[in-house]
């Protein structure tokens, strides 16, 4: 398998790096868990868990860096700074990693986004801000609420754009019709252990509810109670969606 680890820095200063798996295929930008980094996705057996597709050129992956540290799990600051200071992993996303990827993978125009517990947080509010770049997002046990991660503060614009459980509801207008036209959607959340605790449940729920009064493209898949918030679960969550898309 064609493996490499590309660092990256976006024109405002900020630094990552990118582990990419795969030769050919449709490009998907892979968000961490909290605080995760480039390789997680392999040591988790994630990529092992789609290795058929990915050697058969169907999907390449490219698995992004975290900021967590200094943004969303910087708990002594307040949720509106952290949601400020995510603006820097934002800028790197797009101004770094994104024309990599692009140049990476022929060029090509789409991207989808991916991810486990806080990535999939990542994946989806980035689809729905830049639903140019990411049309299609897989959200694996994710909990969409930032308000939620024992956060404290007042709450301002930044944090706002950086909540879709705030934004989505207020969707509307010509906006709202093209984000319908362009933008799909897989929830997919175990109902076992830790999926409550950690709030994923819920808020996967509640997202699908939200999804469906918008009439935006979705699906939610609801695993049983014996699936819980972990490694395993994802595994085989992925490698059941995944070939629908490639």
């Amino acid at each position: 398998m064609r493996h490499y680890t590309a660092d990256l820095w976006s024109p405002s200063g900020a630094r990552g790096s990118v582990a990419v798996y795969g030769h050919y295929g449709r490009p998907v930008l892979v968000f961490p868990t909290e605080g995760g980094y480039p390789g997680e996705f392999a040591d988790q057996g994630m990529v092992a868990a789609v290795a058929d597709l990915i050697e058969a050129g169907q999907v390449k992956l490219y698995c992004a860096d975290s900021f967590d540290a200094g943004t969303w799990s910087a708990a002594d600051l307040p949720l509106e700074e952290r949601a400020l200071r995510h603006g820097a992993y934002e800028s790197w996303i797009l101004d770094a990693v994104v024309p990599h990827v692009r140049e990476d993978s022929g060029g090509t125009a789409e991207i989808a986004t991916a991810g486990c517990s806080m990535g999939a947080f990542h994946a989806l509010n980035f689809a729905f801000k830049r639903a140019d770049i990411f049309p299609l997002a897989l959200c694996f046990s994710g909990n969409y609420d930032p308000t939620t991660w024992r956060g404290w503060g007042e709450q301002g614009n930044n944090l706002y754009f950086n909540n879709p459980m705030a934004y989505v509801g207020n969707l509307h207008g010509d906006h709202l019709d093209w984000l319908r036209s362009r933008l799909s959607l897989l929830l997919v959340c175990g109902q076992g252990q830790w999926e409550d605790t950690t709030g994923s449940l819920a808020s996967t729920r509640r997202m699908a509810d939200l999804l469906a009064a918008k009439d935006i493209r979705h699906e939610l898949d609801l695993w049983g109670h014996d699936v819980p918030h972990d490694w395993p679960s994802w595994q085989a969550q992925f490698a059941h969606h995944l070939p629908r898309f490639c």
